[in-house]
């Protein structure tokens, strides 16, 4: 399996195709990152489809094979992750019987070379038949025998549905080796699910407290002064200040007057949610009306100074990815969102 090939296909048919074609891919993807041992970044890419398309979580597994190899999974693992719930539980021993038929089931030779219908099904009757080598080589337990065998798109659904492999598989046997590209690959799928299935933050306050969700803090009205909101533990919790309150319309003006510029209509808005917003570990603190400031004729927005405004343009100045040229200052926190979320 070339991975990167395969990756950059699975990335623009997250963009492009159909929304049954999206599930497929995702679908997938996810039990390709499981197969892997990464089952963390596979827990991740689901959440996020979830998240992103609301559909139910059975579009992931809507044939027997995928839906038997999540629930082996789920066995190997010890339970059942928080997306899972909305697949039906199934009997697996009943499940691992079929498995067994279908792993020993002889192919014929002209299988798949002419198109489904009755005739079809005649010719291949008649046609010799041989074992599969792939799925003998499951049958056997031989998951080398099988990553050599399996070609450009291994059969991941019928190899986590093999019940004596899937705890292998949950301990991180990796059979085809790309525990290490695990992450890009989950990374790289969710930013498509985000550029595909753009999120809808709605009004100001709705944006920050996204923001401030995403960021660890509970759910819940956003914390004003000296208010301590309940943490919510998860990757990118930290220790923060409170959001400051909103700006009044007489600082916001006093603020223009002293910085000569009148700010665009979006950042008022922004200043009368909340006036300034503390730093994360990916973003700068930006600044309320008491400490924003002029540069050369440039409105400095963040601190250290890496947001600007000139000319009605927001710029980001980024050492790593360069320069940045947002439409509008909301657009720039929009995008803080996005990466919030994938991250999460």
């Amino acid at each position: 399996m070339d991975a990167g090939e395969y990756l950059e296909a699975a990335v623009r048919d997250v963009l492009t195709a159909t929304d049954a074609g999206v599930d497929d891919r995702i679908g997938y993807a996810a039990l390709l990152l499981a197969v892997t041992g990464a089952l963390d970044e596979a827990d991740r890419l689901v959440e996020q489809w979830l998240a992103r398309t609301e559909r139910p979580v059975s579009a992931l597994a809507p044939d027997p094979v995928r839906a038997r190899a999540w629930a082996m999974l789920f066995e190997a693992r010890g339970g059942r992750p928080a997306w899972a719930e909305g697949l039906p539980p199934l009997d697996l021993d009943a499940e691992e019987r079929a498995h067994a038929v279908s792993l020993r089931r002889a192919v014929s030779d002209l299988e798949g070379l002419l198109p489904p219908g009755p005739i079809a099904e005649v010719v291949e009757q008649v046609a010799p038949a041989r074992p599969d080598r792939v799925r003998t080589a499951l049958a056997d337990g031989d998951l080398a025998r099988w990553a050599s065998l399996a070609g450009p798109r291994p059969d991941v659904a019928t190899l986590a549905a093999t019940r004596a492999l899937a705890p292998a598989l949950v301990a991180g046997a990796d059979p085809l080796g790309l525990r290490d590209w695990a992450p890009a690959c989950a990374g790289a799928l969710v930013a498509a699910l985000h550029e595909r299935y753009p999120p809808d933050v709605g009004s100001w306050p709705e944006l920050i407290a996204e923001i401030v969700r995403l960021r660890g803090y509970g759910a819940g009205s956003l914390p004003r002064g000296d208010a301590t909101p309940e943490p919510r533990p998860g990757p990118l919790l930290r220790d923060r200040p409170a959001l400051p309150p909103p700006a009044s319309e007489a600082a916001i003006r006093s603020a223009e007057l002293r910085l000569g510029v009148e700010l665009p209509p979006d950042h008022r808005d922004f200043l009368r949610t909340c006036d300034g917003l503390p730093a994360d570990v990916v973003f700068p603190r930006l600044l309320g009306t008491a400490d924003l400031r002029t540069e050369n004729g440039v409105v400095v927005l963040a601190e250290p100074a890496v947001l600007l405004l000139s000319a009605g343009h927001v710029i980001e100045v980024d050492p790593v990815l360069g320069t940045t040229v947002h439409e509008s200052f909301r657009a720039a926190l929009v995008q803080h969102a996005t990466l919030l979320a994938q991250a999460s």
